[in-house]
This record gives C-alpha cells, structure tokens and sequence, in this order.
C-alpha cells in the first residue's frame, strides 16, 4: 500500500527544521529550545502514530515519495508493525529526553565551567540531539541497505561530538573508542551489503512486492560471507558478547541524556534490521546460522547480568544491564519462532522505555546528590526522592517483565520462542537452554531488584540526610514513559496480534 500523503518523510523533516532552527537561534533561552526540539519529536511521534494506524497495521505501506538511484536502487520510507514499534518508540523517548535534557544540562554545562572546559552551548546542544533522534527513526524506515547505512551513519556523528563535548571523564578518549568501534561496525555491514547488492542490488523492500524474502540465496557460495558480514556489523551495533567493548565505557560516560538514547533505542536497531535485513534477503543462510546465535544470545544474557551484578557504579551497571537484554532480543530472533521474533520486536519498546527511565533516575541521582554514581554510599533514598524511586521501580520492572509493565509480554514471547527451539532440538538441549534461560532471567532480576533495595531502602546514609526529592523538571517528563508502558500493558493485543501476523507470513515464506 502507498499512502495518500508522504506522512513519514514529514516525521523526519520535522525535527530536522527543529534542529536547524537550534542553530539558527543558538542564542534563544535553554526552555525554549528544548520545548521546539521536544514538540518537533513528539510531532514525529503522533505522524508515525497515525500513518500505522491509518495505513501500517494491516501491513506494510509506503510512503509516496521514493527516490531511484542510479546503481543504488530506490530509497524510499515504509511502516508495518515492527517499523512502528521501533520509530515511535524512539521518537517519543526522545521527545521526552529532550525536555529532561534541559534540568540536567544545566547541571552538566555548570560543572564543566567548573572544570574550566570549553564546549559549544544550547544550540549545538539540541542541534545533535535532534539530528541524531531523527536518524535512529530513519533507520528503521529504510528499505535499501544503502539508504539504511547512511542513516545509521548519521547516527555516529553527532552521537560521537555528544560524548566529546558534554560527556564526563575522559571523554574524548571514550568518544574515539565509542566511534572506532561502531564505525567498524558499520563498515562490516556496508561490506556484506555491497557483496550482497552486487548481484541482487540493495533493496530488500520492494514498493510493489513488499520484502523480498529469499533473494539473497542466489548469491550462492557468497551468501553465506554477506549473510555473516551484516550479522557482525549489526552485532556490534547490538553489543552483543566479545563485540560489547565500547558500550560500558560509552554508556557509563555519556552524558546522561544521551545515555537514555544510546542504551535502549540506537542498540537495539541492530537486532530489528538483523531480522528486517539478515532473514528477509538470506533465510536459508540465517536459519543455518540460527544455532549459533541461540547459544551467543545466552551467553549474553548471563554474561551481562553476571556484569551488571557486580557492578557499583550506577550508570556502568545499567550499561551492562542494556548488553543482557540484546541478549534478550538476540535470543527471540535466534529463535525464528513466530512468537520469539515477535517478542524480539516488543522488546525493543520495552527496553527503550525501562532503560530511558533508568538512566534519567542515575541522572537525577548524580545532579541533585552532588554527582554521586556509587551505588554502596546510597541507602534509604525512597524516603526523601519519593517519586524518583518509584519511577527506577517501574524501569526495572520494564526491564525484568513484570506486570503491570509490557514487558511482562515481551519476556513470555522470547521465552515461548526460546522453549518452542529448545524441545527442537531433543531433551539434553532442552535441559541446556532450560537451566541457562533460568540463570539469564534470575540474574536480571537478581541485579534490578538488588539495585532498588541498595539505592532505595534500607537504612538512609549519614551523608545523604538533607537529599530532596528533585525539582519537578527532572521527573515529571519521566511519567510520560511510565504511563505509556502501563497503558500498552493494558492494551498489548493491538500490538502484538498485527506483529504475529506479519511475522508469521514472512517465517513462512522461505
């Protein structure tokens, strides 16, 4: 289907005028600009709303303006279930963040007068903010492997001059380690693309055909070199095990507003292109690679948890959280279950609300308790921030699938889909993947709830008698997310049924 009126480059240009109006009018007050990037964003929120609604939900749909290259093939924009769920996710976290932004930039652009930095202002501040939000949205939508490499691209940038410019630390450094490694993985994925397009060109959505499932086989013997070249790419972007280097050092260091970016929305793009991307053009390639996968995406998970057990740092701990629940979203894909890939989907709205609120309370936490990030000199915090532990309470309940969270529903898809290939394979696999699925989940929720009580309750620390609950500007923003986690609780059939149906149809398509 094409739709009417080209809905979504307008959900793209919107926060591109915002951000370029941020440098325009650099010098305009911190509120104003963050309300026009913030509106701009949730502007892109409702049109990717509406054009599923009214165009997306009974299957994919184009926009109508696509532009054919030469060589390259047609760049064009497209919404189904899977596009939405990760492109309004991103565009009302950052909708939101961008709000929060403006309370603790304050704080950060203070101590790093403080520190006698030099740093460019507001403008610049919102200026990369938004042009890397409406990237990630842009990368979702993509139907060329082209196009999506230049969008993902576009995500580096200003991400990278966010972690040099406001980040803590040594942040250059990290910036330079952030960009290396993700570069790299890019590179990766533009190199099994263009294996890949040499033959059988770069799109992998077709505006007349849809997905073009299998086309990627007649590669040949190179199939399988394309196929693994974007799976490794992707990887890295994920973070999964071995290619996580860069992510707690980045997360930990960014400044906190973009950590709420980085951590669950650009991550997670990996694993909806690895399936939007990997299994549509090479089924048979992915579904050998399956196995692998199934057994990398565990030992992520616990070695994540295991990671983030062990951590003290608030903000690093949370990091290692995000490389245990790619794990999460690895696995569901792995699975090539309906309901496992389903799940995988879900999970990325999940983790992108549960951790966005996780990152801003270690936000809060560090811009109104004189930048404490220690987790063994915090105690007994819920008495006096009230409304800050109730906000990480419904993060980590996000993140460890507990109602009246959505994400009780991604887990039990990711777990049906994990079992669904575990009685596959023949009892001593079932037993392997049972006892491992037992250690991942019981570690995510051994480290969440452990983080409550260390930093919540408990008796309240000496050092910590005159905290306050911090000014609404920090936390009011946050219920947004809360609520919108709630709600799709409440209401996941909508979700999740289009989701099956579609997934269902291209799984059994091969």
């Amino acid at each position: 289907m094409v739709m009417d009126t080209p809905l979504l480059w307008a959900s793209l240009l919107l926060p591109l005028a915002a951000a370029l109006a941020s440098i325009a009018a650099r010098k305009s007050s911190p509120r104003t600009l963050s309300l026009v990037n913030s509106a701009s964003l949730a502007a892109s929120a409702l049109l990717i709303l509406y054009a599923y609604l009214a165009y997306g939900a009974g299957g994919l749909a184009a926009d109508p303006v696509a532009f054919h290259v030469d060589g390259l093939g047609c760049f064009a924009l497209v919404i189904d279930s899977m596009v939405f769920l990760a492109a309004f996710s991103v565009a009302v976290v950052t909708a939101v963040i961008a709000l929060y932004s403006r309370p603790y930039m304050e704080h950060r652009f203070h101590e790093l007068e403080e520190e006698g930095a030099r740093f460019p202002g507001w403008g610049t501040y919102y200026f990369l903010y938004t042009l890397f939000a409406l990237a990630m949205i842009g990368t979702v939508m993509a139907t060329n492997t082209i196009e999506f490499y230049l969008f993902l691209e576009l995500t580096l940038v200003p991400s990278f001059l966010l972690i040099a410019f406001y980040g803590y630390g040594d942040r250059v450094k990290i910036a330079i380690l952030y960009l290396i490694w993700t570069h790299v993985g890019a590179l990766l994925f533009l190199i099994g693309a263009l294996t890949a397009g040499s033959t059988i060109g770069f799109d992998f959505i077709s505006l007349k055909e849809g997905f073009l499932l299998g086309l990627g086989e007649e590669l040949g013997p190179l199939a399988a070199t394309a196929a693994a070249l974007l799976v490794a790419g992707l990887a890295v972007k994920m973070a999964v095990l071995g290619l996580h280097i860069w992510l707690p050092y980045a997360h930990a260091e960014a400044p906190t507003p973009i950590s709420a970016l980085l951590s669950p929305n650009l991550i997670g793009i990996g694993g909806v292109m690895m399936y939007r991307i990997v299994y549509v053009l090479f089924p048979e390639t992915f579904a050998g690679f399956s196995g692998f996968l199934y057994i990398w995406a565990l030992a992520t998970m616990i070695y994540g948890g295991l990671m983030a057990l062990s951590q003290t740092d608030f903000k690093r701990l949370l990091a290692y959280s995000s490389v245990s629940q790619m794990g999460y979203m690895l696995l569901g894909l792995a699975s090539l279950s309906v309901f496992g890939v389903a799940g995988a989907m879900l999970h990325y709205m999940v983790h992108a609300l549960g951790k966005a609120i996780l990152f801003a309370v270690a936000g809060i936490l560090i811009a109104n308790l004189h930048g404490l990030r220690d987790i063994t000199k915090m105690g007994g915090l819920a008495a006096k921030m009230p409304y800050t532990a109730a906000l990480a309470l419904l993060g980590f309940m996000h993140i460890t699938g507990i109602p009246p969270t959505v994400g009780i529903w991604s887990e039990y898809l990711i777990v049906r889909g994990a079992v669904e290939k575990a009685l596959a394979g023949g009892a001593a696999w079932y037993i392997g993947v049972t006892l491992a699925l037992l250690l991942g989940i019981g570690l995510s929720t051994a480290y969440a709830f452990l983080t409550m009580k260390r930093v919540f309750y408990g008796p309240l620390r000496e050092a910590l008698r005159e905290a306050r609950e911090a000014p609404k500007s920090y936390w009011a923003p946050l219920i947004v997310l809360a609520a919108i986690g709630i709600a799709t609780f409440m209401l996941a059939s909508p979700l999740i049924d289009p989701l099956v149906s579609q997934i269902g149809a291209i799984l059994g398509g091969v």
